[in-house]
């Protein structure tokens, strides 16, 4: 199925519900169901509290150190055939998971491998779907589509701890694995009856001719402005997840009361992601990303001043909020910005200024903790909104460029894609 710029307004995003949403969720689903025992099944095979932290973070560092591999990949297979690919090594590493070889080194090294490469398996599908649904989507509708494609991301991951939880009771703490396996394998059921993206022979040799290197090369200025802007932002939305419940634990709330906060700051996250995507393709890009990062820079500024439940509450679902009116902006800017040619390897440098933001905000929010105590350290994280803010109001695009077209795979428009280097 293609489409093309000029037919957007024919376009309907259930067209692609279920070759781009619906593998989403069950992928997020796997995700979230098998978060929660990641440490707990560290610690059964023997890990200490420090390994076992080790071992939850290599999701991050696999997606982080696969980033740009995984945007080289997709230039040269194609997106469908990577995704199918995550999907496959995705399963792997849930099996190293499951396997239990007794405690001690062996054992933990296994099991530290099998989430290692469920990570690096998330960066490969991650940047691919992203790819691929650019492809698919006018410009027009582009930010609507692919802010559901992280909104329904976030349902899956919302559901999958639930599901994980009743496998547990059955069949103790391989049950969560076992629910990730079976939507991974639904997953990649759904992805193999996806059609492939029409790629002309003149495409293929173009696309052979990428490198990082001459995409880094090419877009450097937009990196280093824009790329700063994603920088900030992916650091104070990573920062938030840690900021609720420190606070909360601060001033003494239980622990049943911390997850009552988080889960209504989520739901209110969950609940606004369409709307900001419209507002996004109608009004532009600026309207949405802008407001986003200074209302939770707005939040991180009144958290201090909270001493209870209620107010906690109510300041954790104002910052819920500003996340989730930017949901997709980040995919959104990576998809408006790249180039028709190369765009998976793009989207690979794309992904790793985000995760690197995602990695520096926590470590920031430490530093400062440990110099000058928690509340001085949250107000500091506030102030990256602000930074933020700022980077994306100067350096956001004024609207769609040539470059960002996904008619870029079409035999008749490749030409001008290949002869017009300034085109992004």
């Amino acid at each position: 199925m293609r489409h093309s710029a000029e037919a957007g307004g024919e376009f309907r995003l259930r067209d692609v519900a279920v070759a781009a949403y619906a593998p989403a969720t069950l992928f997020g689903l796997a995700e979230g169901a098998m978060l929660p025992v990641i440490a707990l099944s560290a610690f059964e095979r023997g890990a200490s509290a420090s390994i076992a932290a080790l071992i939850a973070a290599s999701l991050g560092i696999g997606a982080f150190v696969t980033n740009i591999p995984s945007g080289i990949l997709a230039t040269r297979i194609g997106e469908r055939r990577s995704m199918l690919l995550a999907a496959q090594l995705t399963v792997v590493g849930l099996v190293l998971c499951i396997l239990k070889l007794g405690t001690g080194p062996g054992s933990l090294a296994a099991y530290g491998f099998g989430v290692l490469l469920i990570g690096a398996a998330a960066s490969v599908y991650n940047l691919a779907r992203q790819s691929y649904l650019t492809e698919m989507v006018p410009p027009l509708m582009r930010a609507r589509a692919l802010s559901t494609l992280g909104g329904t991301m976030r349902v899956g991951v919302f559901i999958g701890p639930f599901l994980g939880a009743g496998a547990a009771k059955l069949w103790g703490l391989s049950g969560p694995y076992f629910v990730s396996i079976a939507a991974i394998l639904a997953a990649g059921a759904i992805v193999h009856r996806v059609p492939d993206l029409e790629l002309s022979e003149q495409y293929r040799q173009a696309a052979a001719q990428v490198t990082t290197r001459g995409v880094l090369k090419q877009h450097w200025r937009l990196f280093a402005t824009l790329g700063t802007g994603i920088l900030l932002l992916s650091a104070i939305r990573q920062t938030r997840q840690v900021v609720i419940p420190l606070w909360a634990s601060h001033i003494g709330l239980s622990p049943a009361t911390i997850s009552l906060i988080y889960g209504a700051a989520g739901a209110v996250d969950a609940i606004t992601f369409y709307p900001a995507g419209k507002v996004m393709d109608v009004r532009g890009r600026r309207w949405v990303a802008v407001p986003s990062v200074v209302v939770m820079g707005i939040s991180f500024m009144l958290m201090p001043l909270t001493s209870g439940p209620v107010t906690l509450a109510l300041v954790a679902m104002v910052m819920g909020f500003g996340n989730g009116i930017g949901s997709g902006i980040v995919m959104t800017l990576g998809a408006d910005t790249s180039p028709a040619i190369g765009r998976p390897t793009f989207l690979g440098i794309w992904r790793e200024l985000s995760d690197g933001g995602s990695g520096i905000g926590p470590v920031i929010l430490s530093a400062a903790t440990a110099i000058a105590g928690l509340a001085t350290g949250i107000l500091l994280s506030g102030g990256i909104g602000f930074a933020a803010a700022v980077a994306l109001w100067a350096w956001i695009p004024r609207r769609v460029g040539v470059g960002a077209s996904t008619a870029g795979r079409r035999p008749a428009e490749l030409t001008g894609t290949l002869t017009d280097p300034d085109a992004t």
